[in-house]
């Protein structure tokens, strides 16, 4: 396609080329935010100061820098993206929009996932057609991941990635306008780590007035470390490189060093007298607070914002059966996990086995997993919501199963995703390997699921009743 049929649109920071997708249009790299180079990795984020002439947004931008992630026999690269693409200006956002005129249409903020280590706005299942489609404009965004995103260091704020989440929200307030969208109905919404920040965005002041709508997949309201906890981490990594733990020091060290060391930090004990570790030592990193978001609502916008929320009913077999560890577990596995995780592992265990009674040892130690990681903590954040802002609150359960890995894969986390943006027909995400598995998906399923998400972001009723407490008003998709 030639340049001169390509759109342009002029942003107060700029120009910007896109290209047409057939649904609408795209616009890709866009900066929302300077360079984060040297020790600026490590300061606030500053918004970007703009560019002269024409800028290309028709080629994806580098990523945050990622080590590479392996989840055994499951193709999860259209989750992942394509990993490390290097470049310095990576704190970018993509903009699909139905057309760059002067309507006002819904606006929805993807905050991706992938352990506050991983994932771009690169990846494939991120492809935001059908909401164009559908009248929204989507933006997905790049922020800081790993050391430079969220280790705790003298001389540098905390949650730098989610001070990087609301500088994008900052930018969507002030831009979105020319992009089609209405900047006074905004939804943010995450899933997994990506979740975790919406529900730090939910407790921040900064938040204030930036989003309209809320929506967690699979995340938690509880997923923060304490500042003791980040403490051990910091340690960890201050050890293994040589230095001292402060933003002065880390300055100089190159990215791919930071990544050399991720390994030595997953083995780090986060275990306190008054926490354990809410990512059950998945990742090394996530948002770090004093009071966990569930429990800080009223600082925050929450009470002023509609929350969708909801989990997978078999979220912890990503993190076994791929890895050929389900079929294997034992009771001492599941145990080990209960003392990981809660704080009386085996009255946990007797509740959950009397749950469950024909449960074998890799669907207890799943069940434990999954609880731990994002079940009680949007448990707890979908009663505190519904506490603070009455009518307001919806929850969902998704109860499709994949048929992947011989069919063992399950309703695991991640498995949402292709329903809500409506690609769940794409040959790259099927076949016994595929994240969806054998076979096609089941008729009208992510019609109806990516129907609730725009639904919801267009007026806040995703099409059923609002939570009130009970499994009764939880909406069930794809038992």
């Amino acid at each position: 396609m030639s340049q001169q049929h390509e759109p342009v649109v002029r942003t107060p920071a700029g120009a910007v080329r896109g290209s047409r997708e057939g649904t609408g249009e795209r616009y890709r790299a866009i900066p929302y935010a300077t360079t984060p180079t040297g020790g600026g990795r490590f300061a606030e984020t500053r918004a970007h100061p703009g560019w002269p002439g024409v800028r290309d947004g028709t080629r994806p931008s580098p990523s945050a820098p990622q080590p590479a992630r392996n989840f055994g026999r499951l193709d999860m690269s259209p989750y992942f993206g394509p990993g490390w693409i290097r470049g310095e200006e990576y704190l970018t956002l993509d903009v699909y929009t139905p057309g760059t005129d002067d309507r006002r249409r819904p606006v929805m903020v993807f905050v991706h996932g992938g352990g506050f280590v991983t994932g771009s706005t690169a990846a494939a299942l991120y492809d935001g057609r059908a909401f164009a489609r559908d009248g929204v404009v989507l933006v997905t965004i790049n922020y800081r991941l790993g050391i430079p995103g969220f280790l705790t260091l003298a001389g540098a704020p905390d949650n730098r990635g989610l001070l990087d989440v609301l500088a994008a929200l900052r930018w969507v307030r002030d831009t979105i306008a020319v992009f089609g969208g209405d900047p006074g109905n905004v939804t943010v919404f995450g899933q997994s780590a990506g979740a975790t920040l919406v529900a730090g965005l939910l407790a921040a002041p900064a938040a204030k007035g930036l989003f309209r709508r809320a929506i967690m997949q699979s995340g938690s309201g509880t997923g923060a470390f304490t500042p003791q906890q980040a403490r051990r981490i910091t340690a960890a990594a201050a050890t293994a490189l040589g230095t001292e733990p402060t933003a002065e020091a880390f300055a100089g060290i190159p990215d791919s060093r930071f990544l050399d060391i991720l390994p030595a930090l997953s083995g780090v004990d986060l275990k306190t007298e008054t926490a354990t570790d809410p990512l059950a030592g998945l990742s090394p990193f996530s948002l770090v607070l004093p009071v966990q978001p569930a429990d800080a609502l009223t600082e925050g916008p929450a009470g002023d914002v509609d929350l969708l929320i909801g989990t997978n009913t078999e979220e912890g077999h990503l993190y076994l059966v791929p890895q050929g560890k389900f079929g294997t577990s034992t009771d001492t596995d599941v145990l080990a996990v209960a003392t990981a995780t809660v704080s009386s592992p085996r009255a946990a265990l007797a509740a959950l086995r009397a749950v469950h009674p024909d449960a074998g040892p890799g669907q207890l130690r799943s069940a434990l997993l999954g609880d731990a990681l994002f079940g009680r903590g949007s448990a707890r954040m979908r009663e505190a919501h519904a506490e603070l802002a009455p009518g307001r609150t919806f929850a969902y359960s998704f109860a499709h199963r994949s048929t992947a890995l011989d069919g063992q894969l399950g309703a695991t986390h991640t498995v949402e995703l292709p329903f809500v943006f409506d690609l769940a027909d794409e040959p790259w995400l099927h076949g016994d390997t595929g994240l969806l598995g054998r076979g096609a998906a089941p008729e009208g399923l992510a019609r109806e699921v990516h129907r609730a998400w725009v639904d919801f972001a267009g007026h806040g009723d995703p099409g059923w009743s609002p939570y009130t407490g009970g499994t009764e008003s939880v909406q069930v998709f794809g038992a």
